[in-house]
């Protein structure tokens, strides 16, 4: 791939097609998942970064052999969802009471002089609310109909799924808005915690919290991107590829 191209390419394309350049635009302070529909030129401008070097780096990767055990891009729909809720749905339900709890510990301790424990805090508890709820949308009604849609499209589905929601848009038109959303509160959490790094009169859980949530945001991220860079996509592609009589049995 040219660099002329590269310079045309969203970053979610990018990653989407090979997820190791998700490394490169990390290492850059780029967003590869909520705002990833963005050209390489036009975000390297408005973070004034020198384009070709992200795009040399890039190039670079297509000499180094890949993970065929990661190609997220190639996987089925239903692989791919099955693989989102067993590790980033877990991972955020096992977390999200354990980060709760160390948040409003440090805030209460720490509070007075480091006020922005107590910001902290309060964003995670939106992320909690936000992410509680946006979750079991998927999991009870997004996620079942994408299966059910890639099974009627094999053939091991008789009839098309029947949803009250019409086109598959819809709903995930509201879980990308969702994700925004959570990942603006994650931004404005690593902002006030400068980047994870903890202060030098740091407590051991304080140091955790950071730990955690630094952790949390890199699983998030992965999470978001898989979904909006995708597997929402590709299931917007497959419905709108069956046939008009077949699709108007969802609506």
């Amino acid at each position: 791939m040219e660099i002329e191209t590269l310079n045309s390419k969203t970053v979610a394309e990018l990653v989407a097609n090979d997820y190791r350049t998700a490394e490169i635009f990390k290492k850059h302070g780029i967003d590869f998942c909520c705002g990833g529909k963005k050209s390489i030129a036009k975000v390297c401008s408005e973070k004034n970064i020198i384009a070709e070097e992200i795009e040399k780096e890039i190039l670079a990767l297509q000499h180094q052999p890949k993970d065929s055990d990661h190609n997220f891009n190639e996987w089925s729909l239903i692989f791919l969802t099955d693989y989102i809720l067993n590790v980033h749905h877990t991972y955020v339900s096992n977390n999200l009471g354990l980060i709760s709890e160390f948040a409003e510990k440090v805030a209460r301790v720490h509070g007075d002089h480091s006020p922005e424990t107590k910001d902290i805090a309060k964003l995670w508890g939106e992320i909690v609310s936000e992410l509680t709820m946006h979750m079991k949308k998927e999991e009870l009604l997004l996620f079942p109909y994408i299966k059910n849609v890639e099974r009627y499209s094999k053939g091991s589905l008789k009839e098309f799924p029947s949803t009250h929601f019409g086109t598959i848009k819809s709903p995930i038109r509201m879980m990308e808005q969702e994700h925004d959303l959570v990942g603006s509160l994650m931004k404005q959490i690593q902002v006030l915690s400068n980047d994870f790094i903890v202060p030098d009169y740091a407590c051991n859980t304080y140091r955790v919290l950071y730990a955690k949530l630094e952790e949390f945001q890199n699983d998030l991220f992965q999470h978001i991107h898989l979904e909006n860079n995708i597997l929402f996509p590709k299931a917007i592609l497959l419905e709108e590829n069956l046939t008009p009589a077949d699709n108007s049995n969802s609506i």
